[in-house]
């Protein structure tokens, strides 16, 4: 049973209750009494405003399946389909043109472009990780990886491949910072001289990308430089073991690489009650308050991992310099359909979790917001509001976080959101969900994933979907991609939000990522989302050739290039052509991919891993990845593409390559012969019971069997 107190009119787990009024709320200013109220009036007031707009998405979603239903015998008539959805309300009128109204944003959101990172606030070791990501080593990064083509070899120190890593750096270094009369890779020496920075007496090509040095003008320890926006460090050393072999000592390149991170209480989390809740929480208040810490055990040694300090440098005038040492932290809080039972209202019933997060993550934040030198030097605090269906629900998280500073003393707006461009109804109508919060936004993102899985929920009916490789090839993808960035220029976004894209999910390919990520700061994003600290620092190469806010520039002087019409289009499926070995694949790669994730979630808590999908890539998956592939093949058993036995055939073939893959593991709790445990049979709910989860999502199935198995 759970140790609960009483807290206005709130039953409380204990362990929450204790964590915010001993830890929380010490330092803000906040009463507990105030904290406690301002909760229970949140839950009370607001929780049926919550619970009707959840209503208003299964009704219009219903709606929908009975048009497609009586619409299915017929030719696809998309004049006829958008008309039905304005008259339902899924569609609303687009208003006049406006510019959002966010003030007080921080650089790294408005005038600097670059990677991003996302990671589970759960893992501390992950979340000091990607805070400290803010700068790598572009020598490791060419050398630890595929990027320059071949895996990185076993064993010691390869000098050859040594070698071939500097040389890489020094074209880059000729691309970014090019020198007149000379090149990075035949220089000798680097100098400052009259506060210039001087290569074998040669000045830079752009001498303002100089901006400062450590140590001794004549032999610095250390030059820093910066191109459109992003520093980079040359660091120096000839007793290093690269700097000794190098012409100049030339040690290291450092890149400033995560300028974003965004610590995800969401979907790369298994967070089901107040012990995983407070688990989370008290990392992003040791984040907020700069001195989380955790102990590393690395190469047979431990160490205490912390957030790293600003880095000092002298100016050319011989001031100082001091830039950031730590990306610049977002919380991702939930949506709006999930609750918790670390919080009961008066009537005994769950809480909304959003409700909780909202006032949680920003109470904790306000520990940042009162310290010198730490997250936001403008003052204020961005969340992340994931999975909201359209402008209503854009416009009620506004009216949450109003409620969230009028209760914790915070003048309004010190709350920015950022605007998840994942859900159909979102993307049709952006342009008002973006006017909602428009003294708020600080960011809006596609992602193909959830965004995905939306798609395939709500034309369910329609008929069978496209395998998922092709479905991004359909016209609608490129429409929702466009829109998202034209949209957010047209609203003013531009040098004061960011404009998102997505996650590259495959981690152990960076060469591939090096080729293709490109793509997106020329589409006019000024940030897209990378697995880890090392795809930070690769991906930022292309930040380096591509003047992303001069591309917005052109764009928007281009207008709109996505349309309603083409994101309307319905990716479905020419079936018929499919061979049984073709069919059979795409449900085992599925299904792979479900039980992979799910058996991790349920057992162990773990709220995203890499698995390996068919083809033995390793790739990225949490919860948008697991609604994908879940309703893909629903929506195939609800078209009778495969049945039921052929289904749990699949899942049974795929649970026991799962269990090889995961050998190794001691923690690891196998599912096959008996194919009975709770994880098993979670991932069997989402496939068969997929249809008719609300919005398609995967967390009412996960957390209830994550429950039961904490329970047992």
């Amino acid at each position: 049973m759970t140790d609960r107190v009483t807290r206005s009119d709130l039953a409380v787990d204990k362990r929450l209750a204790d964590f915010i009024e001993t830890q929380g709320l010490e330092g803000t200013g906040v009463s507990a009494d105030t904290f406690w109220s301002a909760l229970s009036q949140m839950a009370h007031e607001l929780g049926p405003k919550n619970k009707a707009l959840l209503d208003k998405r299964e009704a219009i979603q219903a709606q929908i399946d009975a048009w497609h239903v009586e619409n299915r015998s017929k030719n696809h008539d998309p004049a006829a389909y958008k008309a039905f959805l304005q008259e339902i309300g899924y569609l609303v009128p687009e208003g006049d043109d406006f510019q959002i109204e966010t003030a007080n944003v921080d650089a790294e959101i408005a005038t600097i472009a670059g990677p991003q990172l996302v990671v589970p606030i759960t893992n501390a070791r992950y979340a000091l990780n990607a805070a400290n990501a803010r700068w790598g080593s572009l020598y490791d990064g060419f050398y630890g990886t595929d990027a320059m083509g071949s895996p990185a070899p076993a064993g010691g120190y390869d000098k050859g491949r040594g070698a071939r890593v500097v040389a890489r750096a020094r074209v880059f270094l000729d691309e970014a910072f090019p020198l007149e009369g000379t090149s990075h890779a035949d220089a000798r020496r680097y100098a400052v001289r009259d506060g210039a920075l001087m290569v074998d007496d040669m000045p830079l090509a752009s001498p303002e990308k100089f901006v400062g040095y450590r140590g001794h003008p004549k032999a610095p320890d250390a030059i820093l430089l910066k191109n459109n926006g992003l520093h980079v460090e040359l660091v120096f050393d000839r007793t290093h073991r690269i700097g000794s072999r190098d012409q100049a000592g030339l040690a290291d390149v450092v890149m400033e690489s995560a300028i974003s991170a965004i610590m995800d209480c969401e979907d790369s989390v298994a967070c089901v009650d107040a012990e995983d809740k407070v688990q989370a929480y008290s990392n992003w208040l040791g984040l907020m308050r700069g001195d989380l810490e955790e102990q590393v055990e690395k190469g047979g040694k431990t160490f205490t991992r912390a957030l790293n300090a600003d880095r000092a440098y002298t100016a050319p005038d011989g001031g100082d310099v001091s830039v950031k040492g730590r990306a610049l932290m977002l919380v991702r809080n939930v949506g709006h359909l999930m609750t918790n039972p670390a919080i009961l209202d008066r009537e005994g019933g769950e809480i909304y979790e959003g409700l909780m997060d909202a006032l949680i993550t920003t109470m904790l934040a306000m520990h940042d917001l009162r310290r010198d030198g730490g997250n936001s030097v403008t003052g204020s605090v961005y969340v992340v509001k994931p999975k909201m269906h359209g402008p209503e629900e854009v416009a009620f998280t506004d009216e949450i976080f109003t409620m969230v500073e009028a209760a914790l003393g915070l003048p309004q707006h010190t709350v920015k959101i950022g605007i998840m461009d994942e859900e159909r109804r979102t993307t049709v109508n952006l342009k008002e969900c973006i006017r909602a919060a428009k003294s708020r936004v600080a960011f809006i993102n596609t992602g193909f994933l959830d965004r995905t899985g939306d798609e395939i929920h709500t034309s369910m009916e329609a008929g069978p979907f496209s395998r998922k490789d092709f479905i991004k090839r359909k016209s609608w993808i490129g429409g929702y991609e466009n829109q998202n960035v034209d949209i957010g220029l047209e609203c003013g976004l531009s040098g004061k939000a960011q404009i998102g894209k997505g996650m590259w999910a495959m981690p152990d390919m960076m060469s591939a990522m090096l080729e293709q990520k490109i793509e997106h700061p020329k589409s006019g994003a000024n940030c897209a989302w990378v697995p880890s600290p090392t795809a930070a620092t690769l991906h930022a190469l292309h930040y380096h050739r591509v003047d992303v806010f001069a591309v917005q520039k052109k764009l928007l002087e281009g207008g709109r290039r996505g349309h309603v019409e083409t994101i309307l289009e319905i990716p479905l499926a020419s079936y018929g052509m499919w061979t049984e070995d073709q069919i059979m694949r795409e449900v085992e790669n599925n299904a792979q991919g479900i039980l992979g994730y799910v058996v991790r979630w349920v057992d162990q808590g773990v709220g995203c891993s890499k698995v390996p999908d068919i083809n033995n890539v390793g790739l990225m998956e949490d919860r948008a990845t697991c609604r994908i592939s879940s309703q893909a093949l629903a929506n195939w058993l609800h078209h009778d593409v495969v049945n039921g036995q052929q289904v749990m055939a699949a899942m049974q073939k795929m649970a026991a390559v799962v269990d090889a893959q995961n050998a190794g593991d001691p923690s690891y709790t196998p599912m096959s012969p008996d194919y009975n445990g709770i994880a098993f049979q979670a991932a069997c709910d989402l496939v068969f019971k997929g249809r008719v989860q609300p919005s398609g999502y995967t967390e009412p199935v996960l957390h209830a069997r994550r429950l039961e198995l904490k329970a047992g």
